[in-house]
C-alpha cells in the first residue's frame, strides 16, 4: 500500500515587496552604521552579490517560489514580511508599508490560497495604529497571525506602551511571530566582530532576551492566553529552563516582579517554536522532550535557507508518524488557523 502523502506547512517564510525594498535601499543612502544596516546594505546595495542571491527570491512570490516549493514537496509556506519588516522607519511610513504590505499579501494569497497563508505587519512605532491593522488584517484579509522583528527603536513588547498590541493578539486569537533583526543598541556592540551581526550569533541573543523580558515582567500574568511563536529551534530559550527557574525565584526574592508560573511554564503555555534554519535532530529530538510535540513547528526560514536540507531533515528524524504529522503540518493549522485539508 503506498503511503500517505504528508503535507508539508513551512512557518517562517520570507517576502518582501518592491515598496519596502525601495525604502530600505533608500536607507542605504544614509551615512550611519547600525547594526541592522550591516545586513540591509548586503541585501539591497545594488553592488553586492546578496541581492542576487536574497532580493531576486524575496520579491517573488510567483512562479520562482512555487517551483522550489514543488521541487522539494512543500505544499505551503506560512508567509511574513521579511527582517527588518517596517520598523527602521518614522511611524508614518512603516504604517503604510504594513499596510500596503498585508493587501499585497492577501491578494498572492487569494491567487494561490492552497500554497500560501500569511502572517500580518504592523508598526510598533505607532501602537493605536498597529492596533487598527492588526484588526484589520485579521477581520478583513484573514490573516493567519502577526509578525514583529524583536525590539523597536530599542524597546521591547514588554513595555506598557506596546501593551495594546499584546492585548489586541490576544483578543483576536493570533499569534506574534517574533523575528529576529541586529540587537538593540546595548546588545549590539560584541556583535560588529566575526561576522556574528545576524544569523550566526546576534539574532538569536536578541530574540531569546525579547522572549525572557516577555516572561519575567509578568506579561503573561495580564495576558494569559497570548500565543508567542519563536523561530531557529526556539532561539535556545527553553535549553536555558531550569536554570532561568531557579535563578528567577531568587530574582524575585531581591525585588523582581512576582510572577504566578515559573518561567518554564510560561514558556510552555504561551510559546510554541520552530525548526527555522536549525536542522540538528539532537536540538530537535530535546525541544520535544523539553516542550512538548505540540509546541514545535517545522519551518524552512526560505530564502535564506534551502528547502531540500530542511525537507531531508524533518523526513528523516527519528520521530512517529503522528509526530512527524504535527511537525509539519498539524501544529501549525492549530497555532495559525490554516484550514486542515
Amino acid at each position: 500500500m503506498e503511503k500517505q502523502k504528508i503535507r508539508r506547512i513551512a512557518t517562517e517564510e520570507a517576502f518582501s515587496i518592491p515598496e519596502v525594498a525601495a525604502e530600505l535601499q533608500r536607507l542605504c543612502r544614509n551615512p550611519g552604521n547600525t547594526i541592522d544596516m550591516m545586513l540591509v546594505r548586503a541585501i539591497y546595495n545594488s553592488a553586492d552579490t546578496y541581492q542576487s542571491k536574497f532580493l531576486a527570491p524575496l520579491l517573488d512570490v510567483g512562479p520562482g517560489r512555487l517551483r522550489d516549493m514543488d521541487d522539494n514537496g512543500v505544499d505551503m509556506h506560512l508567509l511574513s514580511l521579511t527582517a527588518p519588516g517596517v520598523q527602521l522607519f518614522d511611524a508614518d511610513t512603516a504604517t503604510e508599508l504594513a499596510t500596503v504590505a498585508n493587501d499585497r499579501l492577501a491578494e498572492v494569497i487569494a491567487a494561490h490560497p492552497t500554497r500560501y497563508a500569511g502572517l500580518a505587519a504592523f508598526a510598533p512605532q505607532s501602537p493605536k495604529r498597529a492596533v487598527k491593522e492588526m484588526e484589520r488584517a485579521t477581520q478583513k484579509l484573514g490573516m493567519n497571525g502577526f509578525i514583529v522583528n524583536s525590539h523597536t527603536n530599542n524597546e521591547y513588547l514588554d513595555d506598557a506602551k506596546y501593551w495594546p498590541i499584546l492585548e489586541a493578539a490576544e483578543a483576536l486569537d493570533r499569534c506574534i511571530y517574533i523575528h529576529p533583526r541586529g540587537p538593540s543598541d546595548l546588545l549590539s556592540g560584541p556583535m560588529r566582530d566575526y561576522g556574528m551581526f545576524a544569523a550566526l550569533w546576534a539574532y538569536g541573543v536578541e530574540v531569546s532576551t525579547h522572549a525572557v523580558r516577555l516572561i519575567l515582567s509578568g506579561i503573561f500574568d495580564r495576558f494569559p492566553h497570548l500565543k508567542i511563536c519563536i523561530g531557529h529551534m526556539g532561539e535556545a530559550v527553553h535549553f536555558w529552563l531550569w536554570r532561568i527557574d531557579f535563578m528567577s525565584a531568587r530574582a524575585q526574592g531581591a525585588g523582581a516582579p512576582k510572577l504566578k508560573l515559573k518561567p518554564s511554564e510560561y514558556f510552555k503555555r504561551n510559546f510554541v517554536i520552530t525548526t527555522s534554519g536549525q536542522e540538528s535532530p539532537l536540538a530537535l529530538d530535546f525541544s520535544i522532550k523539553q516542550l512538548g510535540i505540540d509546541n514545535v513547528l517545522w519551518a524552512i526560514d526560505y530564502p535564506y535557507q534551502p528547502s531540500a536540507p530542511a525537507v531531508a531533515f524533518m523526513d528523516s528524524v527519528d520521530v512517529t508518524d503522528e509526530q512527524r504529522h504535527k511537525l509539519y503540518h498539524g501544529n501549525a493549522e492549530r497555532v495559525f488557523h490554516i484550514k486542515p485539508l
